[in-house]
């Protein structure tokens, strides 16, 4: 784990949020320079703690209104069946996300659609077709009550 600073916290909690924030906004913000600022995000970036810039798209939007959570079990727990999959998944457009889990699955996946028939098509494709999968259920999602990776990050002060 890096450690953080106050000014730390208060960059990564701002971007996190808002990511579209100037460097003079960010400044302001937590009483540095502008340069500072961007200094100490090229160093978050750089050691990992900033993974990624992105923007949070609405499925509706672009043509992909439901959206599936969906467990799976894995024929046998090997690491080669393991790493086969989690590169499958990574691989897989439709998969937003892909979580490896303990419990009754081995995976956890949220998966985008245009419509149920695009989404058996993809069962077909990803599921069925696959020997490594013993069995998946899917969960159909009725409403995306919240979408976010914005973490609750402290400071030294609030640890």
């Amino acid at each position: 784990m890096t450690d953080l600073d106050d000014i730390d916290v208060l960059l990564l909690n701002a971007v996190q949020r808002n990511n579209k924030m100037t460097s003079d906004q960010l400044g302001e913000l937590v009483g540095l320079s502008p340069t500072a600022c961007q200094r100490r995000l090229r160093r978050l970036r750089s050691e990992g703690v900033i993974e990624g810039d992105v923007s949070i798209i609405s499925p509706k939007a672009v043509g992909r209104p439901i959206s599936m959570l969906v467990l799976v079990s894995l024929e046998r727990e090997r690491t080669d069946i393991i790493d086969r999959f989690k590169k499958a998944i990574r691989s897989t457009a439709e998969i937003m996300i892909g979580l490896y889990v303990t419990g009754e699955a081995d995976f956890a996946l949220i998966v985008t659609a245009r419509d149920m028939q695009d989404y058996e098509q993809f069962t077909r494709r990803f599921f069925y077709e696959n020997p490594d999968i013993k069995g998946f259920k899917t969960m159909v999602v009725m409403d995306r009550v919240k979408a976010s990776f914005v973490l609750p990050i402290s400071g030294s002060s609030e640890k």
